[in-house]
């Protein structure tokens, strides 16, 4: 996983939950139907869990993150959070397996009461490790892309280009072959991701349809998911529309390293366990995708980007190294943004921070929604506001009461919205810090919202 010349500071972990049933995603809106996770999607999670904790919760272990507990889970050092969207509760037990797996039973879980008896946690001495649900209806940030029109019409532009125009007629052969095996549903590139998914589920679930499909069409077939979905879900600039499954995600990523990086905030790890939509776009924003070609498309079960944030024995600025793991095959060390080896913090941030998505608002302008997601709120408390801007006063008191009255209506709607958790997303830190002797400013974008 790279050279061990420097010190490893912290690592931020973006996960993708383990097998599933199969489900049905709209092939325009990407709005799906609830599915559950397997047990062997429980396995594969739990196994990536212990493998996580021998690299980074180990002390023994060359990228063991200094100062992290080894035994009791310890909450102030690590923050998870899990979507709760699209796939149900998949992403969120599969999460859970995945803390199993990183901080497992032991018999140290017990308390000694009063009267000098011994309890131990159920199960062996089981952890409970919290595990922040989001609701993408609540917070947009694992989810961007879902109601979003400008997103939507990127998507419906695809689908109308010369193209995707190409590649129906390069496929049109292949697909017709497919019919007998994805009992009944529509056969169309355009729907070419359920083909894919009802295909890979069903080869994995389904001895008598493993042994019926021929050899090679679940390898095509996947080929031609990973270009349907890749052109999906990202765009030729990194501030397009296309990206913003990694636009809404960058925030949270940023804030974990401000995190880690701050010598006094003791969080030194950030979980995110999600669907594989913003890895596609993460993967396109940071250049990977165009380096590695083989990335350019859907993730494995279980993968796992690694973002480690590490700084020389020397001091100077922190840099980012990524690495990741694609589903049962072994970590490897990416160079990204165009640069080789470990990439500067403010490097980093200089190349994604000005086109992240920071607060819900900032979603709502840029997918053109005021209706879903909170951005009814928003503009339910704009317009009062506005209301209150322009109420007739009695002369008298208006140069009184004018400024004030309006003001405090605008901080009242605001702060109620913030309360609500509908103006931003992700951990506020400080955005200056000390590193031994040298002080360093994370850079920003002027559209960054503290």
């Amino acid at each position: 996983m790279g050279s061990n010349d420097n010190q490893i500071l912290g690592v931020v972990l973006i996960v993708r939950h383990g097998d599933r049933q199969g489900f049905y995603q709209n092939p325009t809106t990407y709005t799906a139907t609830a599915t559950q996770i397997t047990p062997l999607g429980n396995q594969q999670e739990y196994q990536l869990g212990e493998l996580l904790r021998s690299i980074y919760v180990n002390a023994s272990s060359p990228s063991y993150i200094p100062g992290m507990s080894t035994g009791l889970f310890n909450q102030s050092q690590v923050y998870i959070r899990a979507d709760l969207g699209g796939e149900s509760g998949v992403v969120y037990d599969s999460c859970v397996s995945l803390t199993q797996g990183m901080w497992p039973v032991t018999i140290d879980n017990n308390i000694t009461l009063a009267n000098g008896s011994t309890i131990v946690a159920p199960l062996g001495g089981y952890q409970n490790v919290p595990i922040d649900a989001v609701d993408p209806n609540l917070d947009v940030s694992l989810e961007g892309f879902l109601d979003c029109n400008t997103f939507d019409t990127h998507t419906t532009d695809f689908y109308n280009s010369q193209l995707f125009q190409q590649m129906t007629k390069q496929s049109a052969a292949f697909l017709k072959l497919l019919l007998p095996y994805v009992d009944g549903r529509t056969v169309s590139l355009q729907n070419m991701w359920n083909i894919y998914d009802y295909m890979n589920v069903n080869s994995i679930h389904n001895a008598t349809f493993s042994t019926a499909l021929p050899s090679t069409f679940l390898e095509q077939a996947r080929a031609l998911a990973n270009w349907h979905e890749y052109n999906v879900f990202t765009d030729a600039s990194v501030s397009g529309i296309g990206n913003i499954a990694g636009q809404a995600i960058v925030p949270s990523i940023l804030d974990a390293f401000d995190n880690i990086v701050n010598t006094t905030n003791p969080v030194k790890m950030m979980i995110s366990a999600i669907a594989y939509k913003p890895f596609i776009s993460l993967f396109n924003m940071t250049g990977v995708a165009a380096a590695n070609p083989q990335l350019a498309g859907i993730v494995d079960y279980a993968s796992v980007v690694a973002f480690e944030v590490r700084q020389s024995s020397a001091g100077g600025e922190p840099m980012i190294r990524f690495n990741f793991k694609n589903g049962t095959q072994d970590f490897a060390t990416y160079d990204f943004l165009n640069q080789t080896g470990d990439v500067p913090l403010s490097v980093f941030i200089d190349a994604v921070a000005p086109n992240a998505v920071n607060t819900t608002a900032a979603w709502c302008n840029v997918c053109q929604n005021s209706q879903h997601r909170g951005c009814g709120a928003l503009a339910l408390a704009a317009q009062q506001a506005r209301s209150a801007a322009l109420s007739p006063i009695d002369p008298v008191g208006a140069g009184f009461l004018g400024a004030g009255l309006t003001l405090a209506v605008v901080l009242l709607s605001f702060a109620t919205l913030a309360f609500l958790g509908l103006l931003s997303f992700g951990r506020k830190p400080k955005r200056r810090y000390m590193l031994g002797d040298d002080e360093v400013e994370l850079r920003k974008s002027p559209s960054r919202v503290d």
